[in-house]
């Protein structure tokens, strides 16, 4: 068996299921956001195992995933435990479907324990997966077109292939990342993401001292960048931003969007002294205007070379910058970067729709 189910030592009812999370900070404070909005008021289902492998693939769900998919699928009558958790794990994701903004409680599925085995990496799969239907009601009540439902859907396969890429193991990199794409508030348009949200602090008092009548709290999109979709080119954003555009003002008619964030380590400015005047990336971050510097944020390492055993903000040893691949320019460009002792910041900016 993959990862066995039944190699799970100690959860084979809801209360010694209940023990394990109150083990970890994180898995606590869920276990207790849980309790609060208590069970679904809707039946939770998941596709029969034979019909499960056309669901992940339509999910674009990496075909070395899908046989332990299927093996480790949970059911109400052979993992009850496992059950109760997918039913108000299910029920917490959609319980705020399309609301914009941060829901009450806890904001982030936890990294649940590895006393699970493989379980533990491919449970959130499975919440996904029981959301769908609901998703997908939802995209219909407003007139969305599938293909748009599919290709937006399909961001828990391209989060499962980055996972594997950086882990060489099933699972998904960032479980929270699809969270947005199944509460209807995230769409990908061709070849970027656009997410509904509202100006924070720091860039809403920057558009506003800019002179324009937005300001915090104001509706604004989110532009999300996703991996494996081809280069960023120029035409192709400037098709992507066409279509949000129409899209959102056809299908969110009471909610105006005038301006478009995006916070990103592609923005990091410094980026244009290593990158070629017409490279991908200096051209996308041209679009933006500069709304604030963050603070130092290694993330970039981990987008760019793949790997998660790297810091996101203490220094580098000597060491650990020599062994970094460098293969593109876009590598040697962060690697020479931190060698000569600089750091890296990430950037934050906004545009006019």
């Amino acid at each position: 068996m993959v990862g066995g189910m039944s190699g799970v030592s100690g959860v084979e009812d809801v209360e010694a299921l209940r023990e394990v999370l109150r083990g970890g900070d994180d898995t606590k404070a869920w276990l207790e956001h849980l309790d609060r909005i208590g069970g679904p008021d809707f039946d939770v289902a998941l596709p029969a195992a034979d019909d499960l492998p056309p669901v992940l693939i339509e999910l674009a769900v990496p075909h070395e995933d899908i046989d332990a998919l299927v093996v480790l699928r949970p059911s109400r009558e052979r993992t009850p435990a496992i059950w109760w958790l997918l039913e108000r794990c299910t029920h917490a994701l959609i319980n705020e479907m399309g609301a914009v903004g941060r829901p009450p409680g806890p904001t982030k599925f936890p990294a649940l324990p590895k006393r699970l085995g493989a379980l533990s990496r491919y449970f959130y799969v499975y919440v996904y997966l029981a959301a769908l239907p609901h998703v997908r009601a939802y995209h219909r009540a407003l007139g969305i077109a599938e293909e748009v439902t599919r290709v937006t859907l399909a961001d828990v396969g391209r989060n499962m292939a980055v996972h594997r890429r950086r882990r060489g193991v099933g699972g998904m990199a960032e479980p929270n990342w699809p969270v947005a794409h199944f509460r209807g508030v995230l769409y990908q348009l061709g070849r970027l993401q656009f997410q509904r949200a509202r100006l924070g602090g720091r860039t809403g008092h920057g558009i506003t001292a800019a002179g324009l009548p937005y300001g915090p709290g104001d509706p604004a999109l989110a532009v999300h960048v996703p991996a494996y979709y081809g280069p960023l080119t120029s035409e192709a954003c400037d098709e992507s931003f066409a279509r949000a555009r129409s899209f959102f003002a056809y299908h969110f008619p009471d909610e105006r969007y005038g301006v478009a964030v995006c916070h990103s380590w592609l923005l990091d400015e410094q980026l244009a002294e290593y990158l070629p005047e017409d490279a991908n990336i200096v051209r996308f971050q041209r679009r933006f205007r500069p709304a604030y510097q963050p603070a130092q944020d290694l993330s970039i390492l981990r987008f760019v070379f793949g790997v998660d055993d790297l810091p996101e903000r203490a220094p580098l040893t000597p060491e650990a910058l020599n062994a970094l691949p460098c293969r593109t320019a876009l590598e040697r460009a962060v690697a020479d970067h931190l060698k000569a002792g600089r750091r890296w910041h990430g950037g934050a900016g906004w545009l006019l729709l």
